[in-house]
């Protein structure tokens, strides 16, 4: 979490929603990154679904052997590329109760509708990461 936490900061420092995140795989670190919705231009852009999508273009079809790490609940979106790229894992920091669709609006990687559950794990180093998100929108306003 904490280089998922160093990832958040470098979005910070880029102006972009400061959400890091990063995959592991067998221990090891495989990818990071994090929002960058501003430099793409792309609304998209989120920290998970950049890093589903390359771990994908390197031949990656399911993820299921890999820990998803991210400093702030996945949104709906997110959750859905958790869902359909089978990641076997998700820690995250903190809730985003305006957004969040782990717990806070909606727990959608939960829902047993869906083909894929993975195991979740929530609140680790919840206090840094959220303030990293006050002092982004603090400054905002």
């Amino acid at each position: 979490m904490t280089i998922a936490i160093e990832e958040a900061r470098s979005a910070l420092q880029e102006n972009e929603v400061p959400i890091g995140a990063v995959l592991v795989k067998n221990y090891k670190l495989f990818y990071r990154n994090h929002n960058r919705t501003n430099q793409l231009n792309d609304p998209l852009a989120h920290a998970e679904k950049l890093i589903i999508e390359e771990a994908i273009k390197n031949g990656e079809k399911f993820l299921q052997d890999c820990t998803l790490f991210v400093t702030v609940e996945p949104c709906l979106m997110c959750t859905g590329s958790i869902i359909w790229s089978r990641v076997g894992k998700v820690v995250f920091g903190c809730y985003d109760h305006k957004a969040g669709a782990v717990g806070s609006i909606y727990n959608a990687l939960l829902d047993k509708n869906f083909n894929h559950n993975p195991e979740v794990i929530s609140g680790v180093l919840a206090d840094e990461c959220s303030e990293l998100m006050t002092r982004f929108f603090r400054e905002k306003r």
